[in-house]
């Protein structure tokens, strides 16, 4: 089956031609690139450049936003929305390099990871909301008061200064401690990123909060979960305890990260497949050409800012 699809409205380095959509579509249709699609893909809505398309709109979420129906036919949200128009996908699926890298192999030594550890606890943010992410910045607070956690994001930033951009530093960086706070920037149901992702992938014990259905994608006892304890000191209280026991410490480190050691369903790419596999088959009536009416101001913003490089650059 071909198809003709576009992306807009998409992040810096995105490319169009190898993205992970692009590689999960190929195994099933024929994916043809074209400035006047049938199927557009967009992430970032508030560059508005979707709405100057009038096909079938499909919404790609990274936040715990909802999809707005008046903009979108479909969509794929971390969040847990009961329609058949919207199909869960969290961020870290597509954000980060897939699940091979956290099934646990039987080669792996957490004692040993253990030893090489020199640091107690890991923080990693840019930027704070003084409301939105209260949450994080008091316990990182109170973490610290019984020992120094390390902050190497640019905010309340305590080594030295920030530490190198992207995925490979920020991970290197995580490894060398025993715990790291993957605290989300805010608590909302399905709202799962690539925080504890992340500091799996350094083999370091997660101190989690934020989804709290968050023991649905991946296994509890592989890391500390905030809505396991119920209170700031009750989680407290167990960091210091394993802080200070490594056979308890180990206990978790030991643990699959996947229930039964095999990758959640939302990794299956067969589940996105069919979802697109209807968008595709079913005819509608796209959202864009059943309004009446355009916000002007919109249209212009979004026409001003409508990228133009060759569709190959991405």
């Amino acid at each position: 089956m071909k198809v003709k699809l576009d992306f807009c409205d998409v992040g810096p380095g995105f490319s169009k031609t190898n993205n992970f959509f692009i590689q999960i579509l190929k195994r099933r249709f024929e994916v043809e690139l074209v400035d006047c699609p049938d199927f557009l893909i967009y992430l970032v809505p508030s560059q508005h450049v979707h709405r100057l398309h009038n096909c079938v709109r499909i919404y790609v979420g990274t936040e715990s936003y909802l999809p707005d129906w008046k903009e979108c036919d479909y969509a794929l949200t971390p969040n847990y929305v009961e329609d058949p128009r919207h199909l869960r996908l969290p961020f870290y699926v597509f954000a980060r390099e897939g699940p091979r890298l956290l099934v646990r192999k039987d080669e792996e030594d957490p004692a040993k990871l253990l030893a090489e550890k020199t640091g107690f606890c890991s923080w990693v943010v840019s930027t704070n909301h003084p409301v939105r992410n209260r949450k994080r910045l008091e316990f990182f607070q109170k973490l610290s008061l019984y020992k120094k956690v390390d902050s190497g994001g640019r905010f309340m930033n305590n080594i030295g200064g920030p530490i190198a951009a992207g995925w490979d530093a920020k991970v290197e960086f995580l490894r060398r401690y025993k715990f790291n706070l993957a605290f989300e920037n805010e608590s909302h149901e399905g709202y799962t990123t690539e925080k504890i992702y992340d500091a799996m992938m350094a083999r370091t014990v997660p101190i989690y909060w934020g989804n709290p259905r968050i023991a649905e994608e991946f296994n509890a006892k592989s890391f500390l979960n905030y809505f396991d304890y119920g209170s700031d000191e009750a989680l407290l209280e167990k960091i210091i305890a394993l802080d200070r026991d490594d056979a308890q410490y180990l206990e978790y480190a030991r643990q699959p990260y996947f229930h039964g050691n095999q990758p959640n369903e939302f990794y299956n790419p067969d589940r996105m497949l069919d979802f697109f596999e209807r968008i595709f088959t079913t005819p509608i009536q796209p959202v864009s050409r059943r309004r009446r009416f355009f916000e002007i101001n919109r249209w212009l913003l979004a026409r001003k800012n409508r990228p133009h490089p060759p569709l190959a650059s991405g």
